[in-house]
């Protein structure tokens, strides 16, 4: 199972940690965010990714798939 999540803003980084955490591959979505806001949840899903030893993969500009 794949979690697929179109975060709106960046507070809902708290759901891609979420499943990220309970073992959930996640595809992220950020086609609706800003540039700036988009920046700022990669760079909070690399950190996760690099802490938890996985894997985050860029599958369109704006489309990411993080792998526990």
């Amino acid at each position: 199972m794949v979690k697929s999540l179109r975060p709106q803003n960046y507070n809902e980084v708290l759901y891609v940690g979420h499943f990220y955490r309970k073992g959930v591959p996640v595809l992220m979505d950020l086609t609706d965010l800003p540039d700036v806001d988009a920046k700022r949840l990669v760079d909070f899903a690399t950190g996760l990714v690099f802490g938890r030893g996985g894997a985050l993969d860029r599958v369109d500009r704006k489309l990411f798939l993080l792998q526990p």
